[in-house]
């Protein structure tokens, strides 16, 4: 009998990985509507939190008792800000395996943030993934590895600010879970209309065209789906294993790299593959020493 629901939750976390894996999609259809990633992230996760608010309304009062909250809403809402962006204006590959560089990040502040000091295994991870990266973004034309485009800084951000989250989600366990997914939600809605409004400032993004019935369904068909995405998550993970989760939210990677090679919004080099197959051993490495633990 516990056979199926550890296959519901397997499929769940499969559903959740394939929704965020093809979000590129949805976030460049809005662009091509004239809506900036970063208006884009604002609207979908505004309408998210009005759901929630709307299903949990006493979950905004965590943040009177736990201000410390506020870093989660920093941490969560630039990671959205760099991923969002950066799959819709980079190659989508690319982009995906930077951003997975995220276990590495985890090493470097758990020390401080949780009192973690790396061990042996966790450094040699540490030391794979970097070679990985530097695979990634050593060109030909570039005599050190360095970040080539601004989706490559997006996708390094995003990543650095996902480990934040989890340690944050890890140091602040003890705040009402409610909370913790309002600050979820509400940090993609408030970071990425402060950082928009900073571009528009400084003429790097346009503002946001008129109301439409085209953009604005889109918008909404994409709030609905994270937010399922994120129940399906949830429900995944209480029924599985975190080594078991972290594995399968791995597919995240394929799923995101098959549709957009399939459509051309990314391109499997053998530089890519090489140095992306050391980032994902790395993560691989990580999940497996976690399950052992």
């Amino acid at each position: 009998m516990q056979r199926f629901p550890r296959a519901l939750a397997a499929a769940a976390l499969v559903l959740n990985a394939l929704l965020y894996g093809v979000s590129w999609w949805p976030f460049r259809a809005l662009q091509a509507y004239g809506l900036h990633p970063l208006w884009a992230t604002a609207i979908i996760y505004a309408i998210s939190v009005l759901f929630l608010l709307l299903l949990r309304p006493r979950a905004w009062r965590g943040f009177l008792k736990h201000p410390e909250l506020w870093f989660l809403v920093l941490a969560s809402g630039l990671t959205n800000v760099g991923f969002n962006w950066a799959i819709t204006v980079g190659d989508v590959v690319r982009v995906v395996l930077l951003f997975y560089l995220m276990p590495a990040w985890v090493v470097l502040l758990a020390w401080p943030l949780l009192g973690e000091r790396p061990t042996a295994g966790s450094l040699a991870r540490l030391v794979l993934a970097l070679t990985g990266v530097v695979i990634v973004l050593k060109t030909p034309q570039s005599p050190w590895p360095v970040p080539e485009s601004l989706a490559d800084g997006l996708a390094l951000m995003g990543g650095f600010c996902f480990a934040l989250t989890n340690i944050f989600l890890r140091k602040f366990k003890h705040t009402p879970s409610e909370s913790r997914m309002l600050c979820m939600f509400g940090g993609g809605a408030v970071m990425a209309s402060a950082v928009a409004l900073l571009g528009m400032g400084l003429g790097i993004v346009t503002a946001p065209p008129a109301p439409a019935l085209g953009w604005a369904g889109l918008a909404l068909f994409i709030s609905f789906a994270f937010l399922a995405g994120n129940l399906a998550l949830q429900y995944g993970a209480a029924h599985l294993s975190a080594s078991a989760t972290s594995l399968i939210m791995l597919s995240e990677v394929i799923f995101a790299s098959v549709s957009s090679v399939l459509v051309g919004a990314g391109e499997l080099s053998l530089r890519t593959l090489l140095g992306g197959s050391l980032i994902l051993l790395a993560s691989l490495l990580s999940v497996w020493t976690f399950g052992k633990r």
